[in-house]
């Protein structure tokens, strides 16, 4: 194992003399045979190792074991430790998540690279995962060799390479009772599909990782090539092969402050791309969006929410940041019209913006504002600037919409709130 240790570390320029090199040791059979590699190699690398392990308090007792545990053996071979630990709650993404996310955030407290101790077993397990969930080159490709800051030098080495390495050298390990559950997709992969493939071909999870390895190459090629100075323009990028131009939609998501734009987010980029409306426009996640204009994308600058404003229950108020002025008076007749509502309002009025679970009744029933605007079609980066005129109890009326009728005035006297459009 060590030659092969040797090998990848050598292949990707992982390390170079003088480095500080934390690695990640949860006290499992990996973490440890990486451990005692690295520890076996560091004058032959010339670097400064230290280990590192994060005690999520997931499993009460046993966390605390395989802390003590760790502490321990670094202790009997002198090698710097640094623990951290954290309560983890799940999140959108599930448990396993969120204990990732915690574990890496405590890494990038570190100075120096962290190694963790991914196998090929894992970087198998890892393209089936994202291949049952649904991916591109990007999924098959597995897990990064190298990523940023972490490294991976195990990635072509197998399970059982590591077990017989500890075995050799005696090396102890702690086995984490979560892993003989079927509680997580990547267990039942293990325990179940894995042993499957196996009995195919033992060397499944050697040729899975090898596979990641070439596709990996080709995303790094085709992403290469989908850099960009200026956007290409429409007609450039309807003639680009699909799997370029989406790459190339990517990228200018990305550069527009979209966080990680999906499959999903790529196919509304397209649509504006093969729109034909040449002012089509779309929104993003991160408030990001994109219009066409004629034969360009550009990002449109997306207004911020309008704020909530206390409305006079007599007089005028202009408002230059929508164009418009709003007039509030003693009504002389009843009339409700998109830009004119007659009420009779309880509380304080204000202009505000939609929130969740606003409702207003028209002419054809009763509707959430947020399914009205989306019927209407009235795009995501507006939505958010309809003034709705509203009172303590809810909306009295959407300007450029209408009145809400199980609010309006049946009799005088009343207030009639005009809004007019301003130069």
């Amino acid at each position: 194992m060590l030659n092969d240790l040797l090998k990848q570390l050598r292949q990707y320029a992982m390390l170079q003399a003088g480095d500080r090199v934390n690695c990640a040791v949860s006290g499992g059979a990996d973490s440890m045979a990486l451990l005692w590699g690295l520890y076996l190699l560091k004058d032959k690398l010339k670097i400064d190792l230290a280990a590192v392990h994060f005690n999520h308090c997931l499993r009460g007792e046993e966390s605390d074991a395989d802390e003590a545990f760790v502490r321990e053996f670094c202790s009997r071979f002198e090698i710097p430790l640094v623990v951290g630990k954290g309560c983890i709650t799940p999140g959108k993404k599930g448990l396993e998540a969120a204990a990732r996310d915690a574990r890496y955030a405590f890494f990038a407290t570190l100075s120096g690279k962290i190694a963790t101790a991914h196998t090929a077993d894992d970087n198998a397990e890892t393209m089936l995962m994202h291949l049952i969930r649904g991916t591109g080159l990007k999924g098959l490709g597995g897990i990064a060799p190298v990523n940023g800051a972490v490294i991976r030098p195990m990635l072509h080495i197998t399970r059982q390479q590591v077990l017989s390495f500890l075995e050799e050298y005696h090396i102890p390990y702690r086995e984490d009772s979560s892993n003989r559950t079927d509680d997580f997709l990547r267990n039942r992969l293990r325990h179940h599909v894995m042993p499957l493939l196996r009995s195919e071909n033992p060397k499944i999870c050697e040729n899975l990782s090898a596979t990641a390895a070439r596709l990996r190459e080709d995303e790094a090629a085709l992403s290469n090539l989908a850099q960009f100075e200026t956007l290409p323009n429409v007609e450039a990028l309807r003639a680009m092969p699909q799997a370029l131009r989406s790459r190339v939609l990517e990228t200018f998501l990305k550069q527009c402050g979209a966080p990680e734009p999906n499959a999903t987010h790529i196919s509304l980029a397209e649509a504006l791309v093969f729109s034909e409306n040449p002012s089509a426009q779309a929104v993003f996640p991160g408030g990001v969006a994109l219009s066409r204009r004629y034969d360009r994308l550009e990002r449109l600058n997306v207004l911020p929410p309008l704020e909530t404003i206390a409305l006079p229950n007599i007089g005028d108020l202009e408002f230059p940041q929508l164009g418009l002025r709003v007039i509030i008076a003693p009504a002389d007749c009843i009339q409700n019209t998109e830009g004119i509502f007659t009420v009779i309002p309880s509380g304080h009025l204000t202009l505000r913006c939609r929130r969740e679970g606003d409702s207003i009744r028209l002419s054809g029933g009763t509707k959430s504002v947020k399914k009205l605007f989306a019927d209407r079609k009235i795009p995501a980066s507006r939505r958010q600037r309809i003034p709705i005129l509203a009172d303590e109890a809810g909306i009295l009326g959407i300007y450029g919409i209408g009145a809400n009728l199980a609010r309006t005035a049946t009799s005088l006297p009343a207030l009639q709130i005009r809004f007019e459009s301003i130069v």
